[in-house]
Protein backbone atom coordinates (compact mmCIF):
# COMPACT_ATOMS: atom_id res chain seq x y z
CA UNK A 1 0.00 0.00 0.00
CA UNK A 2 2.73 2.30 -0.24
CA UNK A 3 3.25 2.67 3.81
CA UNK A 4 7.12 2.09 3.34
CA UNK A 5 9.28 5.16 4.60
CA UNK A 6 12.48 6.77 2.68
CA UNK A 7 15.26 5.49 4.12
CA UNK A 8 18.16 7.52 4.88
CA UNK A 9 21.94 6.71 5.03
CA UNK A 10 24.33 6.04 7.45
CA UNK A 11 26.23 9.73 7.15
CA UNK A 12 22.88 11.58 7.85
CA UNK A 13 22.07 9.33 10.72
CA UNK A 14 25.10 10.20 12.25
CA UNK A 15 24.00 14.11 11.69
CA UNK A 16 20.46 13.67 12.89
CA UNK A 17 19.09 16.29 15.18
CA UNK A 18 16.50 13.67 16.20
CA UNK A 19 15.07 10.04 15.76
CA UNK A 20 10.88 9.72 15.85
CA UNK A 21 9.39 6.11 16.54
CA UNK A 22 6.38 5.42 16.19
CA UNK A 23 4.44 3.49 18.86
CA UNK A 24 1.26 3.72 18.58
CA UNK A 25 -1.57 5.62 16.53
CA UNK A 26 0.12 4.22 13.40
CA UNK A 27 -2.74 3.47 10.64
CA UNK A 28 -4.92 3.43 14.06
CA UNK A 29 -6.87 6.09 15.42
CA UNK A 30 -5.94 5.20 19.48
CA UNK A 31 -2.93 4.54 21.24
CA UNK A 32 -1.59 7.83 20.29
CA UNK A 33 2.62 7.32 21.56
CA UNK A 34 5.62 8.62 19.56
CA UNK A 35 8.96 8.48 21.06
CA UNK A 36 11.05 11.20 20.16
CA UNK A 37 15.16 11.01 20.63
CA UNK A 38 17.40 14.44 20.89
CA UNK A 39 20.52 16.22 22.79
CA UNK A 40 20.29 12.73 24.87
CA UNK A 41 16.67 12.88 26.26
CA UNK A 42 13.80 10.40 25.41
CA UNK A 43 10.72 12.39 25.14
CA UNK A 44 7.51 10.73 25.08
CA UNK A 45 4.72 12.56 22.67
CA UNK A 46 1.31 11.31 24.15
CA UNK A 47 0.90 7.89 26.24
CA UNK A 48 -2.47 6.87 24.85
CA UNK A 49 -4.52 3.73 25.52
CA UNK A 50 -5.71 1.65 22.58
CA UNK A 51 -9.65 1.71 22.51
CA UNK A 52 -11.92 -1.02 21.62
CA UNK A 53 -12.22 -3.61 24.06
CA UNK A 54 -12.48 -4.02 27.91
CA UNK A 55 -10.91 -1.83 30.23
CA UNK A 56 -8.65 -5.01 31.76
CA UNK A 57 -7.78 -6.49 28.11
CA UNK A 58 -6.37 -3.10 27.23
CA UNK A 59 -4.52 -2.09 29.95
CA UNK A 60 -3.21 -5.66 30.40
CA UNK A 61 -2.75 -7.15 27.02
CA UNK A 62 0.56 -6.09 26.04
CA UNK A 63 3.79 -4.25 27.37
CA UNK A 64 5.35 -1.32 26.11
CA UNK A 65 7.43 -1.59 23.07
CA UNK A 66 10.08 0.58 24.89
CA UNK A 67 11.27 0.71 28.92
CA UNK A 68 9.72 3.43 30.61
CA UNK A 69 12.04 3.71 33.29
CA UNK A 70 14.62 5.08 30.76
CA UNK A 71 11.79 7.96 29.20
CA UNK A 72 13.16 11.30 30.48
CA UNK A 73 9.76 12.75 30.17
CA UNK A 74 6.19 13.18 28.57
CA UNK A 75 5.21 15.79 26.34
CA UNK A 76 0.87 15.27 26.49
CA UNK A 77 -0.90 16.78 23.53
CA UNK A 78 -4.21 16.80 25.68
CA UNK A 79 -6.35 14.79 28.11
CA UNK A 80 -8.19 12.03 26.31
CA UNK A 81 -8.12 9.14 27.23
CA UNK A 82 -6.45 7.60 23.84
CA UNK A 83 -3.70 10.09 23.95
CA UNK A 84 -3.12 9.64 28.33
CA UNK A 85 -5.11 6.66 29.67
CA UNK A 86 -1.48 4.93 29.51
CA UNK A 87 0.29 7.41 31.82
CA UNK A 88 -0.77 5.30 35.25
CA UNK A 89 0.66 2.03 33.67
CA UNK A 90 3.98 3.80 32.11
CA UNK A 91 4.72 5.32 35.83
CA UNK A 92 4.42 1.73 36.92
CA UNK A 93 6.77 0.01 35.16
CA UNK A 94 9.07 2.76 36.16
CA UNK A 95 8.84 5.98 34.70
CA UNK A 96 9.49 9.24 36.94
CA UNK A 97 10.23 12.32 34.95
CA UNK A 98 7.94 15.38 34.30
CA UNK A 99 4.77 14.77 32.32
CA UNK A 100 4.32 18.57 30.52
CA UNK A 101 1.13 19.61 29.05
CA UNK A 102 -0.98 23.01 28.78
CA UNK A 103 -3.22 24.08 31.88
CA UNK A 104 -6.63 23.09 30.13
CA UNK A 105 -5.01 19.45 30.34
CA UNK A 106 -4.18 20.05 33.35
CA UNK A 107 -7.73 20.58 35.06
CA UNK A 108 -9.28 17.69 33.09
CA UNK A 109 -6.80 14.80 33.86
CA UNK A 110 -7.50 13.42 37.15
CA UNK A 111 -11.20 13.32 35.97
CA UNK A 112 -10.43 10.97 33.15
CA UNK A 113 -7.43 9.35 34.96
CA UNK A 114 -9.25 8.33 38.12
CA UNK A 115 -12.76 7.50 35.86
CA UNK A 116 -10.30 4.86 33.87
CA UNK A 117 -8.67 3.70 36.84
CA UNK A 118 -12.27 2.90 38.56
CA UNK A 119 -13.62 1.35 34.98
CA UNK A 120 -10.30 -0.43 34.97
CA UNK A 121 -10.38 -1.78 38.56
CA UNK A 122 -14.30 -3.17 38.74
CA UNK A 123 -13.35 -4.75 34.65
CA UNK A 124 -10.71 -6.58 37.10
CA UNK A 125 -12.68 -7.54 39.83
CA UNK A 126 -15.49 -9.11 37.31
CA UNK A 127 -12.96 -11.06 35.76
CA UNK A 128 -11.47 -12.37 38.40
CA UNK A 129 -14.74 -13.48 39.50
CA UNK A 130 -15.08 -15.62 36.54
CA UNK A 131 -11.66 -16.88 36.36
CA UNK A 132 -11.70 -18.06 40.07
CA UNK A 133 -15.17 -19.95 39.81
CA UNK A 134 -13.34 -21.68 36.18
CA UNK A 135 -10.05 -22.81 38.08
CA UNK A 136 -7.81 -19.97 35.63
CA UNK A 137 -4.98 -17.73 36.86
CA UNK A 138 -6.62 -14.42 38.54
CA UNK A 139 -5.25 -11.19 36.35
CA UNK A 140 -3.17 -9.15 38.06
CA UNK A 141 -3.39 -5.21 37.92
CA UNK A 142 -0.68 -3.54 35.60
CA UNK A 143 -1.21 -0.07 37.83
CA UNK A 144 -3.00 0.93 40.90
CA UNK A 145 -4.49 4.08 42.70
CA UNK A 146 -1.44 5.63 43.49
CA UNK A 147 0.18 5.36 40.24
CA UNK A 148 -2.39 7.59 39.21
CA UNK A 149 -1.99 10.59 42.12
CA UNK A 150 2.05 9.75 40.95
CA UNK A 151 1.36 10.94 37.63
CA UNK A 152 -0.38 13.81 38.47
CA UNK A 153 2.48 14.96 40.76
CA UNK A 154 4.64 14.87 37.77
CA UNK A 155 2.46 17.59 35.87
CA UNK A 156 3.96 20.63 34.52
CA UNK A 157 1.38 22.93 33.80
CA UNK A 158 2.43 25.93 30.58
CA UNK A 159 0.18 28.42 28.91
CA UNK A 160 -0.20 28.20 25.14
CA UNK A 161 2.34 30.18 23.23
CA UNK A 162 5.02 30.26 26.15
CA UNK A 163 8.44 28.59 25.92
CA UNK A 164 9.70 26.81 27.86
CA UNK A 165 13.40 24.95 27.81
CA UNK A 166 12.16 21.38 29.00
CA UNK A 167 15.77 20.07 28.62
CA UNK A 168 19.36 21.71 27.44
CA UNK A 169 18.78 22.64 24.11
CA UNK A 170 14.96 21.35 23.79
CA UNK A 171 12.38 23.96 23.71
CA UNK A 172 8.46 23.29 23.78
CA UNK A 173 5.64 25.17 22.67
CA UNK A 174 2.40 24.93 22.98
CA UNK A 175 -0.20 26.32 20.37
CA UNK A 176 -4.33 25.97 20.79
CA UNK A 177 -5.16 22.63 18.43
CA UNK A 178 -9.06 23.97 19.31
CA UNK A 179 -10.14 20.36 19.95
CA UNK A 180 -11.35 19.95 23.66
CA UNK A 181 -10.54 22.17 26.76
CA UNK A 182 -6.63 22.63 26.92
CA UNK A 183 -5.34 20.67 23.15
CA UNK A 184 -2.73 21.34 21.76
CA UNK A 185 -0.40 21.71 18.98
CA UNK A 186 2.92 20.72 20.13
CA UNK A 187 6.06 22.37 18.72
CA UNK A 188 9.62 20.82 20.30
CA UNK A 189 12.98 23.16 18.84
CA UNK A 190 15.61 21.38 19.05
CA UNK A 191 19.02 23.04 18.91
CA UNK A 192 22.57 21.92 17.76
CA UNK A 193 25.70 22.55 16.73
CA UNK A 194 24.60 26.03 16.52
CA UNK A 195 21.74 25.09 14.65
CA UNK A 196 18.16 24.24 15.02
CA UNK A 197 15.17 22.18 13.69
CA UNK A 198 11.58 22.15 14.86
CA UNK A 199 9.27 19.03 15.16
CA UNK A 200 5.76 20.09 15.01
CA UNK A 201 3.36 17.56 16.40
CA UNK A 202 -0.61 18.47 15.63
CA UNK A 203 -2.06 16.37 18.28
CA UNK A 204 -5.98 16.42 17.50
CA UNK A 205 -6.78 19.12 15.73
CA UNK A 206 -10.24 21.06 16.00
CA UNK A 207 -13.04 21.40 13.83
CA UNK A 208 -13.30 24.97 13.19
CA UNK A 209 -17.03 24.54 12.90
CA UNK A 210 -18.19 23.59 16.38
CA UNK A 211 -19.41 25.65 19.08
CA UNK A 212 -17.18 26.60 21.89
CA UNK A 213 -13.27 25.83 20.82
CA UNK A 214 -10.97 28.37 19.40
CA UNK A 215 -9.67 27.47 15.50
CA UNK A 216 -6.77 25.36 15.27
CA UNK A 217 -3.69 27.90 15.46
CA UNK A 218 -1.82 27.74 11.72
CA UNK A 219 1.68 27.23 12.38
CA UNK A 220 4.14 28.21 10.21
CA UNK A 221 7.42 26.92 10.49
CA UNK A 222 8.40 23.21 10.96
CA UNK A 223 11.14 20.89 9.79
CA UNK A 224 9.18 17.53 10.62
CA UNK A 225 5.20 17.68 11.39
CA UNK A 226 3.76 14.77 12.89
CA UNK A 227 -0.20 15.15 11.56
CA UNK A 228 -3.06 13.44 12.72
CA UNK A 229 -5.56 11.78 10.01
CA UNK A 230 -9.18 10.82 11.82
CA UNK A 231 -11.23 12.22 9.03
CA UNK A 232 -8.37 12.48 6.23
CA UNK A 233 -11.11 11.04 3.70
CA UNK A 234 -14.09 13.17 4.41
CA UNK A 235 -15.26 16.47 5.74
CA UNK A 236 -18.42 17.25 7.97
CA UNK A 237 -21.44 18.74 7.23
CA UNK A 238 -20.96 22.56 8.09
CA UNK A 239 -22.89 24.06 11.48
CA UNK A 240 -26.06 24.79 9.87
CA UNK A 241 -26.63 21.96 8.16
CA UNK A 242 -25.67 19.80 11.04
CA UNK A 243 -28.45 22.02 13.39
CA UNK A 244 -31.00 21.18 10.78
CA UNK A 245 -30.24 17.83 10.81
CA UNK A 246 -30.24 17.31 14.44
CA UNK A 247 -33.51 19.39 14.63
CA UNK A 248 -35.46 17.41 11.96
CA UNK A 249 -34.24 13.80 13.85
CA UNK A 250 -35.71 15.49 17.32
CA UNK A 251 -38.84 16.61 15.65
CA UNK A 252 -39.35 13.48 13.99
CA UNK A 253 -38.81 11.46 16.90
CA UNK A 254 -40.57 13.79 19.20
CA UNK A 255 -43.97 13.42 16.97
CA UNK A 256 -43.47 9.67 17.48
CA UNK A 257 -43.56 9.80 21.10
CA UNK A 258 -39.70 8.30 20.62
CA UNK A 259 -36.37 8.91 22.65
CA UNK A 260 -33.18 9.77 22.22
CA UNK A 261 -29.90 8.14 23.04
CA UNK A 262 -26.25 10.37 22.62
CA UNK A 263 -23.41 7.97 23.80
CA UNK A 264 -20.88 10.59 23.86
CA UNK A 265 -17.62 11.38 25.28
CA UNK A 266 -17.42 13.00 28.66
CA UNK A 267 -14.87 15.94 27.23
CA UNK A 268 -15.58 17.74 24.69
CA UNK A 269 -18.43 16.20 22.73
CA UNK A 270 -20.89 16.73 25.93
CA UNK A 271 -20.31 20.43 26.09
CA UNK A 272 -20.88 20.78 22.57
CA UNK A 273 -24.22 19.27 23.24
CA UNK A 274 -25.47 21.14 26.23
CA UNK A 275 -24.37 24.55 24.15
CA UNK A 276 -25.94 23.09 21.32
CA UNK A 277 -29.28 22.02 22.56
CA UNK A 278 -29.39 25.08 25.21
CA UNK A 279 -29.37 27.23 22.13
CA UNK A 280 -32.45 25.12 20.92
CA UNK A 281 -34.08 25.57 23.96
CA UNK A 282 -34.13 29.67 24.33
CA UNK A 283 -34.94 29.65 20.96
CA UNK A 284 -38.35 27.52 22.14
CA UNK A 285 -37.51 24.61 19.87
CA UNK A 286 -37.62 21.82 23.20
CA UNK A 287 -41.04 22.21 24.49
CA UNK A 288 -41.85 19.30 26.20
CA UNK A 289 -38.28 17.43 26.00
CA UNK A 290 -36.26 16.32 29.09
CA UNK A 291 -32.55 16.27 28.31
CA UNK A 292 -30.99 13.82 30.81
CA UNK A 293 -27.08 13.93 31.60
CA UNK A 294 -25.83 10.69 32.29
CA UNK A 295 -22.53 10.64 33.35
CA UNK A 296 -20.77 11.91 36.80
CA UNK A 297 -17.54 12.17 34.83
CA UNK A 298 -19.23 14.74 31.71
CA UNK A 299 -21.08 16.54 35.14
CA UNK A 300 -17.43 16.87 36.36
CA UNK A 301 -15.82 18.34 33.20
CA UNK A 302 -18.84 20.28 32.46
CA UNK A 303 -18.06 22.12 35.87
CA UNK A 304 -14.32 22.85 34.27
CA UNK A 305 -15.66 23.89 31.24
CA UNK A 306 -17.74 26.63 33.29
CA UNK A 307 -14.63 27.66 35.71
CA UNK A 308 -12.83 28.02 32.20
CA UNK A 309 -14.99 30.30 30.21
CA UNK A 310 -12.05 32.58 29.42
CA UNK A 311 -10.52 29.81 26.94
CA UNK A 312 -13.50 28.76 25.09
CA UNK A 313 -15.10 31.26 22.11
CA UNK A 314 -15.90 34.53 22.81
CA UNK A 315 -18.76 34.37 20.30
CA UNK A 316 -20.09 31.64 22.26
CA UNK A 317 -19.83 32.62 25.69
CA UNK A 318 -21.10 36.12 24.93
CA UNK A 319 -24.77 34.05 23.12
CA UNK A 320 -24.92 32.67 26.76
CA UNK A 321 -24.48 35.75 28.58
CA UNK A 322 -26.89 37.39 26.20
CA UNK A 323 -29.49 34.72 27.56
CA UNK A 324 -28.74 35.38 31.19
CA UNK A 325 -26.32 32.55 31.49
CA UNK A 326 -22.72 32.05 32.34
CA UNK A 327 -22.96 28.30 32.73
CA UNK A 328 -24.00 25.46 30.44
CA UNK A 329 -25.93 23.98 32.55
CA UNK A 330 -28.26 27.65 33.14
CA UNK A 331 -28.50 27.52 29.22
CA UNK A 332 -30.65 24.36 29.38
CA UNK A 333 -32.97 24.52 32.28
CA UNK A 334 -34.62 21.05 30.56
CA UNK A 335 -30.95 19.68 31.96
CA UNK A 336 -31.05 16.71 34.50
CA UNK A 337 -28.17 15.56 35.60
CA UNK A 338 -28.02 11.91 36.86
CA UNK A 339 -24.85 11.32 39.18
CA UNK A 340 -26.17 8.43 41.20
CA UNK A 341 -27.04 4.89 39.59
CA UNK A 342 -30.29 5.09 41.48
CA UNK A 343 -31.05 8.43 39.72
CA UNK A 344 -29.80 6.74 36.23
CA UNK A 345 -31.82 3.99 36.50
CA UNK A 346 -35.06 6.35 36.99
CA UNK A 347 -35.12 7.84 33.48
CA UNK A 348 -35.99 4.50 32.24
CA UNK A 349 -39.51 5.96 33.83
CA UNK A 350 -39.49 8.30 31.24
CA UNK A 351 -41.80 7.31 28.25
CA UNK A 352 -41.29 9.75 25.43
CA UNK A 353 -39.65 13.08 24.40
CA UNK A 354 -36.27 11.86 26.77
CA UNK A 355 -32.40 12.79 24.84
CA UNK A 356 -29.95 10.76 26.86
CA UNK A 357 -26.88 11.79 26.62
CA UNK A 358 -24.07 9.53 28.82
CA UNK A 359 -21.04 7.52 27.67
CA UNK A 360 -18.79 6.20 26.41
CA UNK A 361 -18.55 7.64 23.33
CA UNK A 362 -17.61 4.44 21.55
CA UNK A 363 -20.17 2.17 24.00
CA UNK A 364 -17.58 0.51 25.21
CA UNK A 365 -18.10 0.85 28.34
CA UNK A 366 -20.14 3.03 30.83
CA UNK A 367 -24.07 4.09 31.50
CA UNK A 368 -24.99 4.30 27.66
CA UNK A 369 -25.26 0.27 27.69
CA UNK A 370 -27.13 0.17 30.14
CA UNK A 371 -29.63 2.34 28.00
CA UNK A 372 -28.68 0.28 24.97
CA UNK A 373 -30.35 -2.69 27.45
CA UNK A 374 -33.61 -0.88 28.03
CA UNK A 375 -34.36 0.84 24.79
CA UNK A 376 -32.15 -0.53 21.76
CA UNK A 377 -34.77 -3.62 20.97
CA UNK A 378 -37.86 -0.84 20.59
CA UNK A 379 -38.60 0.82 17.70
CA UNK A 380 -39.18 3.84 19.53
CA UNK A 381 -35.28 4.68 20.41
CA UNK A 382 -33.73 6.61 18.09
CA UNK A 383 -29.74 6.47 18.30
CA UNK A 384 -27.61 9.34 17.46
CA UNK A 385 -23.92 8.53 16.89
CA UNK A 386 -21.87 12.48 17.32
CA UNK A 387 -18.20 11.04 16.55
CA UNK A 388 -16.09 8.96 15.17
CA UNK A 389 -16.54 5.19 16.18
CA UNK A 390 -13.07 3.41 16.43
CA UNK A 391 -12.86 -0.44 14.51
CA UNK A 392 -13.99 -3.19 16.77
CA UNK A 393 -16.22 -1.18 19.08
CA UNK A 394 -19.98 -1.12 19.52
CA UNK A 395 -20.41 1.92 18.51
CA UNK A 396 -18.84 1.07 15.45
CA UNK A 397 -20.77 -2.15 14.81
CA UNK A 398 -24.29 -0.46 15.22
CA UNK A 399 -23.16 2.43 12.88
CA UNK A 400 -21.82 -0.07 9.91
CA UNK A 401 -26.00 -1.86 10.71
CA UNK A 402 -25.21 -4.85 12.83
CA UNK A 403 -28.75 -6.30 14.08
CA UNK A 404 -27.94 -8.16 17.00
CA UNK A 405 -25.91 -7.02 19.89
CA UNK A 406 -25.13 -8.72 23.23
CA UNK A 407 -25.17 -6.27 26.33
CA UNK A 408 -24.60 -8.01 30.03
CA UNK A 409 -24.71 -11.65 28.54
CA UNK A 410 -28.10 -11.32 26.68
CA UNK A 411 -28.70 -11.46 23.08
CA UNK A 412 -30.60 -8.45 21.84
CA UNK A 413 -32.35 -7.35 18.61
CA UNK A 414 -31.56 -3.87 17.50
CA UNK A 415 -34.66 -1.90 16.53
CA UNK A 416 -33.73 1.32 17.42
CA UNK A 417 -33.20 3.81 14.36
CA UNK A 418 -29.65 4.99 14.06
CA UNK A 419 -28.16 8.15 13.06
CA UNK A 420 -24.65 9.65 12.82
CA UNK A 421 -24.19 13.34 12.56
CA UNK A 422 -20.16 13.90 11.50
CA UNK A 423 -20.73 17.64 12.02
CA UNK A 424 -20.59 17.34 15.72
CA UNK A 425 -17.22 16.23 15.53
CA UNK A 426 -14.51 18.12 17.15
CA UNK A 427 -11.96 16.59 14.52
CA UNK A 428 -10.55 19.21 11.37
CA UNK A 429 -11.85 17.20 8.30
CA UNK A 430 -10.20 16.73 5.07
CA UNK A 431 -10.65 20.19 3.68
CA UNK A 432 -9.49 21.69 7.35
CA UNK A 433 -6.27 19.14 7.96
CA UNK A 434 -5.30 20.33 4.14
CA UNK A 435 -5.61 24.00 4.55
CA UNK A 436 -3.90 23.14 8.12
CA UNK A 437 -1.18 21.73 6.63
CA UNK A 438 -0.55 24.15 3.90
CA UNK A 439 0.25 26.92 6.20
CA UNK A 440 3.77 25.88 6.61
CA UNK A 441 6.36 27.58 5.00
CA UNK A 442 9.40 25.47 3.34
CA UNK A 443 9.25 22.28 2.81
CA UNK A 444 8.49 20.31 6.21
CA UNK A 445 8.64 16.56 6.02
CA UNK A 446 4.88 15.37 6.81
CA UNK A 447 4.47 11.87 8.40
CA UNK A 448 0.74 11.09 8.91
CA UNK A 449 -0.74 9.50 11.96
CA UNK A 450 -4.02 8.64 13.99
CA UNK A 451 -6.15 7.46 11.38
CA UNK A 452 -7.29 4.12 9.66
CA UNK A 453 -6.04 2.61 6.32
CA UNK A 454 -8.72 4.34 4.32
CA UNK A 455 -8.38 7.79 6.00
CA UNK A 456 -4.67 7.88 6.35
CA UNK A 457 -4.60 6.62 2.38
CA UNK A 458 -6.98 9.23 1.20
CA UNK A 459 -5.01 12.17 2.75
CA UNK A 460 -1.82 11.16 1.89
CA UNK A 461 -3.27 11.25 -1.69
CA UNK A 462 -4.92 14.61 -1.36
CA UNK A 463 -2.29 16.96 0.04
CA UNK A 464 -0.19 15.57 -3.15
CA UNK A 465 -2.67 16.54 -5.21
CA UNK A 466 -3.76 19.48 -4.12
CA UNK A 467 -0.57 21.24 -2.15
CA UNK A 468 1.88 19.13 -3.73
CA UNK A 469 2.97 17.47 -0.47
CA UNK A 470 4.64 14.33 -0.51
CA UNK A 471 3.61 12.94 3.06
CA UNK A 472 4.47 9.48 4.50
CA UNK A 473 2.30 7.25 6.23
CA UNK A 474 3.83 6.60 9.61
CA UNK A 475 4.26 2.75 10.50
CA UNK A 476 3.91 1.51 13.69
CA UNK A 477 7.57 0.49 15.21
CA UNK A 478 9.19 2.16 12.35
CA UNK A 479 11.39 5.19 13.08
CA UNK A 480 12.29 8.18 11.19
CA UNK A 481 15.47 10.83 11.22
CA UNK A 482 15.22 14.46 11.34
Amino acid sequence: MGYKMTNQNNDYRRKKFAKITFYGAALEVTGSCHLVEANGQRVLLDCGLHQGSSAAKKMNSSAFDFDPSKIDMVVLSHAHLDHSGSLPKLVAAGFNGPIHCTTGTAKLLRILLEDSFKLYFHDIERNNIRRKRSGRELLEMSYHAEDVEKVLSLCHAHHYKDSNEIAQGIVLRYQDAGHILGSAIVELTVSKDQQSKTIVFSGDLGNPDTSLMQNPTPVEHADLVLMESTYGDRNHRGQADTLAEFKYIIDEVGRDGGNILIPSFAVGRTQELLFQLGYLYQQGFLEGWKVFLDSPMASKVTSVYDQSMAQLDHKDTELMRSYGSIRLEQFLPCLTISETVEESMLINERQSKAIIIAGSGMCTGGRIRHHFKQRIWSKDTHIIFVGFQAQGTVGRRLVDGTKRLKLFGQDMVVKAKIHTIGGFSAHAGQDELIQWAKAFGGEPKFYLVHGEQRAIVELRDQLLMRVNINADIAVKGASVYL
